[in-house]
């Protein structure tokens, strides 16, 4: 049991490649998860906007048909 708990059988740590840790998982030490951590905070690491694309030119169709249908509603909420 104590071999399946051992750090090599967790993995690879993402910062360093080191031997995994139970308490720290995925990473291998306190300073590894900080480091992690810091790349989020500083904008290192970004999840992409659904509305995004790599070129740009989704997002300004995406935008132009947005507004078309805002619109609708609100035509029909001053027809009242």
């Amino acid at each position: 049991m104590t071999q399946s708990n051992s750090p090599g059988a967790r993995g690879k740590c993402p910062i360093c490649s080191r031997p995994t840790d139970a308490k720290y998982r995925p990473f291998c030490s306190r300073r590894c998860a900080d480091v992690d951590l810091s790349r989020w905070l500083g904008g290192t690491y970004a999840i992409p906007d659904a509305g995004e694309s790599e070129d740009g030119d989704e997002s300004a169709d995406s935008e132009g048909v947005s507004p078309a249908a805002g619109s609708d509603k609100g035509s029909r909420g001053s027809t009242h």
